[in-house]
């Protein structure tokens, strides 16, 4: 992913804000305070006649060097391409390419209501780690969050 697939990439993770069950997020940023917030080497686009079709990155979750291993997961699918395995591609790159840098521990926060994603997780041998009883107050609701990790057989070992 670079900053020309920026305008594609923005528009998908805003169709994922407007369903509801992707992000307590209710905009996306700018590309500089996004490419600032996750890392350079686990990020991708999934393309198909150079139409993004959907994006993963990773995101540190500390600065402190302890956890310079552990890192939180994003995969977003265009609507119109849900359902066709662009998110499972994603994220097994996500994965391999997580491993390649070191990386032992992936993180994702979904909410419950997201099946498809908690789904596609499990697939790809992420567990259920358990449920953030309301994180947190999204259009005065509050929310649940499932707490799913992958840990890595080839980095950190």
């Amino acid at each position: 992913m670079t900053a020309a697939d920026w305008d594609r990439v923005r528009q998908i993770y805003l169709e994922g804000i407007a369903t509801g069950n992707a992000t307590f997020e209710q905009d996306a940023p700018s590309w500089e305070k996004w490419d600032a917030s996750h890392r350079r080497d686990c990020r991708f686009v999934a393309r198909e006649d150079c139409e993004v079709l959907g994006w993963a990155a990773l995101s540190p979750v500390s600065s402190r060097c302890v956890y310079e291993g552990v890192a939180e997961v994003s995969v977003y699918v265009g609507a119109g391409a849900r359902g066709r395995g662009i998110g499972r591609l994603l994220l097994s790159d996500l994965v391999e390419s997580s491993e390649r840098a070191g990386v032992w521990t992936l993180q994702a926060g979904i909410f419950p209501e997201n099946i498809a994603s908690i789904e596609l997780h499990r697939k790809l041998r992420f567990r259920l780690v358990g449920v953030r009883e309301k994180l947190g107050c999204m259009n005065r609701r509050w929310r649940d969050v499932a707490l799913m990790e992958r840990r890595s057989t080839a980095a950190g070992r």
